[in-house]
């Protein structure tokens, strides 16, 4: 992964809303490429095809022609040309259409009901035809089960074409105490009932109030797709000019983070070229991306990998390429870190003025940037040390023997070998390593100082001392989305290393385990190599209170290390070492999302497990209502990734 040179997020597409009653789409098309606009939401069809929605007291013996109407749209043919607002193909790459809103299909009257199916299935027929990239549906009514298993039907036969349900944060006519979960809660059941499809997505509507910030993080893990900004949220500043609360401001700046489209509506029915018509809320939404805060080191490292998931370096078992060497040695926090670590120990462990010796052997060397470090610390605490690096790559051993020709002199000897294996001529005083994974153990660092153990004196030094796993619930339909797209269990029970973007984090993390270096129990034999892996296994059980009502995806896993004494490294979301890249957070999925209640309990069940060959992680979840002083069980997910059937890392 390369960093990315561009500080600024990038631009947000752009789009407003059209009305069938103005210009035709050609006139619109042109105008919104004029203005700058990146796409035109468009009704599909005109005010007229209501016509076909007709009270149950219609007699259609009386009335031949809405008889041979609806023979014909059963028979699944073609639209009147008058019906049509969104006609061709022309200009049809900028536009998203737009459902009739009309279309009823939880009607208690079974006429409307059928023939909003059937209205709403040609439209999106249509539409799909054209080839428009995304429809935009209205937001269900409560209990909308035909609707969604409308759109259900609807989603398993799309190609191409996406679908945007309009869902306001908050329903303005509700008066109740839970106004502001109302539509989250309706848009859960619409989307389960949907099976979660990847091509349901939300058009996120903003409106007058803001809910509390901690139901508006709730909605950072849903798949949207794109934010209606009416006009009427704005306020008026001394100049005549629309602007958004500060409120407003910051939710719609982390929207613009995650490359949601953005649509204005235009509720005021305001022309575009006055001062108050819509091309000003433009500007002043092309203002706030403008002006966004420059991205962070880190987040200009990760742009483009945002909620990507990869699969973990697994190098003990395979030999890492030059580039991915490379990538990591340019992050700025993690090797100062080192040195300091380094360069405490030193200043501890040997009185000034002394000629002592230090023994330092950096395992896992690498291409020697920790080497490189370590004399770096020893000149600035004028202390003489001897270096050893051990590598068993043999492609970056090549790097460490130029090295020591070109740059390291005597200074420091190279070996290549497993430090497992390795037979050292002498005993080491600091062991130096960075073996860290970003579960903390998914590297294998446990097993890999266990075996340089033997060749560190007992009073010897580990740099990491420690380190401890951490993990939270998450909600991310997103990352779900991608483990499903595979279409096998296998990804399901992959752990994935994520820049999070499009999460809601569903409660603070809790530390699940540590390992400590050197290990004061290891079970070793006469020449201090170990006799079984059993003492690196770990299980924990966490219960995690959840506030608010949510879907859970998967499990977030961070680390926190102890390099010495008070220095560290971190990626846990509150201790985050900052500026420091070399690791993103890792995702354990969940196979099937499960609802979690506002105010339950979510037990996590978390193994680190191994035999002669591997180590593996097994998960599951169980949740519970918690009423009073009784607890109720709501379920459990299933067990993933038994005996390191889908995904395991190489002893």
């Amino acid at each position: 992964m390369e960093p990315n040179s561009n500080s600024l997020p990038p631009r947000v597409p752009l789009g407003v809303f059209c009305s069938s009653e103005g210009p035709d789409l050609r006139t619109l098309g042109v105008q919104a490429k004029e203005r700058g606009q990146d796409f035109l939401v468009v009704p599909i069809t005109r005010p007229q095809f209501k016509r076909f929605l007709f009270d149950e007291q219609v007699d259609f013996s009386l009335n031949k022609e809405l008889q041979r109407t609806m023979e014909s749209w059963r028979e699944g043919q073609s639209f009147s040309l008058d019906d049509l607002f969104l006609k061709s193909v022309e200009f049809a790459d900028m536009a998203v259409g737009k459902v009739s809103e009309w279309i009823d299909l939880d009607s208690p009257n079974a006429q409307i009901r059928i023939n909003s199916e059937i209205a709403m299935k040609q439209e999106i027929a249509w539409a799909t035809h054209l080839g428009l990239s995304a429809v935009l549906l209205p937001f269900p009514h409560d209990s909308a089960f035909n609707y969604a298993r409308s759109v259900h039907s609807i989603l398993g036969v799309l190609a191409y074409t996406h679908v945007w349900l309009q869902i306001p944060l908050i329903l303005q006519e509700q008066i109740t105490e839970t106004k502001e979960t109302v539509t989250w809660e309706r848009w859960n059941q619409f989307r389960t009932l949907c099976e979660h499809h990847a091509k349901l997505s939300i058009a996120l509507e903003l409106t007058t109030d803001l809910p509390d910030n901690y139901i508006l993080e709730r909605w950072f893990g849903e798949p949207i797709k794109a934010v209606i900004v009416p006009t009427n949220i704005f306020l008026t500043n001394a100049k005549g000019y629309p602007v958004l609360s500060k409120k407003h401001q910051a939710f719609v700046r982390r929207l613009m983070r995650i490359r949601a489209n953005f649509i204005i509506s235009d509720t005021e029915n305001r022309k575009n070229t006055t001062i108050g018509g819509t091309s000003t809320y433009q500007e002043y939404l092309r203002h706030l991306n403008r002006t966004m805060p420059e991205l962070s080191e880190v987040e200009r490292f990760a742009t483009g990998y945002q909620d990507y998931l990869q699969s973990p370096l697994q190098p003990l078992m395979d030999n890492l390429e030059s580039s991915t060497y490379e990538t990591f040695e340019k992050d700025p926090i993690k090797y100062s870190q080192y040195e300091k670590a380094v360069y405490h120990a030193l200043l501890d462990r040997v009185q000034p003025n002394s000629q002592e010796t230090t023994v330092i052997m950096v395992v896992g060397a690498g291409r020697g940037p920790l080497v490189t470090r370590c004399l770096a610390a020893a000149e600035k605490a004028n202390r003489p040390i001897k270096v050893y690096a051990i590598e068993k790559n043999p492609n970056a051993f090549v790097t460490l023997q130029n090295m020591k020709a070109e740059v390291w002199g005597d200074k420091v000897t190279i070996a290549f070998s497993d430090m497992r294996r390795w037979n050292a001529p002498e005993k080491a005083d600091i062991i130096v390593s960075e073996l860290l994974g970003s579960f903390g153990d998914n590297e294998l660092s446990p097993e890999c100082l266990d075996g340089a153990q033997k060749f560190l004196k007992k009073d010897g030094i580990s740099i990491p001392a420690n380190y401890i796993t951490y993990i939270a619930p998450l909600s991310s339909s997103k990352l779900h989305s991608e483990a499903a797209a595979y279409k096998d269990l296998a990804h399901f029970e992959t752990p994935y290393v994520v820049m999070f973007q499009a999460v809601t984090q569903l409660a603070d993390p809790q530390s699940v385990w540590e390992f400590e270096h050197p290990n004061k129990k290891l079970d070793v034999d006469d020449e201090g190599n170990t006799l079984t892996n059993f003492h690196n296994t770990r299980y924990s059980k966490n219960t995690f209170t959840i506030s608010e009502s949510a879907i859970l995806h998967g499990i977030a896993g961070f680390f926190e290390s102890v390099l010495y004494k008070n220095i560290t490294i971190s990626i846990h979301p509150k201790t985050h070492s900052e500026g420091m890249f070399s690791w993103f957070p890792i995702y354990f999925p969940l196979k099937t999302p499960i609802f979690l209640p506002g105010n339950s309990k979510l037990n996590v069940h978390f193994w680190r497990l191994t035999d002669s060959r591997k180590v593996w992680y097994e998960w599951c979840v169980e949740h519970n209502l918690q009423i009073g002083a009784k607890s109720i069980s709501l379920g459990t997910s299933v067990l993933h990734n038994v005996g390191g059937r889908s995904s395991w890392i190489g002893l």
